[in-house]
């Protein structure tokens, strides 16, 4: 069994069930107002920090692409820039998945794309399967960190990229504090107003402060067999992407 660290134990609800099955029901309530809130607490900068991540696999040309924790599939949809032959977006939220069909219906694009309902844990594909695996704020939900870049790792190709982009934590003044009190303080009330889920936006700052982001995340994609990792911070650090190969 993999190593669990700290971050897994954060969950968004006080019950009996597991991280894995509390996270799929959180973003089952709030996936009708989740792309909304999610543009509105980024002010859109999350298009510009998809974009830029996505760039990261450019020169790779990846035919075959895996979007992890998709949920109503932004992330994937960026990577359509990069014209594979085929995307796969995998989530455990069946209300977020049904939200990203939709999208695919819409852009005509069910030849090129399929999102289902998976485990990020335990990955529905063989080995040395995909040429590029993403993942958009999704890995702090992973109910077992180390465990769930460990399947990402099986089944990338060899020499295959994994493209990570996370939040993290600010570290110089100003923006530091206003993030904390934006994130802490503001950000659950608007949430729980919008989504009718109090919950989810609180289960968002604590899931972020306890993330072993920057170094320590690297660590942990070392012990995951990546390889070449590089952590590049965006918009002062309020989020970060991370890359790596197998």
């Amino acid at each position: 069994m993999s190593e669990q660290l700290k971050h897994d134990s954060i969950t968004p609800y006080n019950t009996d069930a597991s991280k894995k099955e509390q996270v799929a029901a959180m973003f089952d309530n709030i996936a009708g107002k989740y792309d909304f809130l999610n543009h509105f607490f980024s002010v859109g900068i999350d298009k510009k920090w998809r974009k830029k991540a996505i760039k990261e696999l450019a020169l790779d040309k990846p035919e075959s692409i895996l979007d992890v924790a998709t949920g109503t599939g932004d992330f994937a949809f960026e990577a359509m820039r990069l014209k594979p032959t085929k995307m796969v977006g995998i989530d455990i939220s069946d209300g977020m998945l049904n939200v990203g069909r939709e999208k695919i219906k819409k852009r005509n694009l069910t030849e090129k794309m399929e999102f289902i309902n998976a485990d990020s844990e335990d990955l529905p594909f063989e080995n040395n399967h995909f040429d590029a695996v993403t993942v958009s704020f999704g890995v702090r939900n992973f109910q077992n960190l180390l465990k769930g870049l460990k399947e990402i790792n099986r089944v990338l190709k060899p020499e295959g990229k994994v493209v990570i982009l996370e939040f993290s934590k600010p570290r110089k003044f100003p923006l530091k504090q206003a993030y904390f009190l934006y994130f802490k303080f503001i950000m659950p009330v608007v949430g729980k107003l919008v989504s009718k889920d109090k919950s989810a936006y609180a289960y968002l700052p604590q899931s972020v402060m306890a993330f072993p982001e920057g170094k320590d995340f690297e660590n942990i994609m070392d012990k995951a067999g990546f390889n070449s990792v590089n952590i590049q911070p965006v918009t002062g650090g309020i989020a970060s992407i991370y890359t790596g190969r197998k």
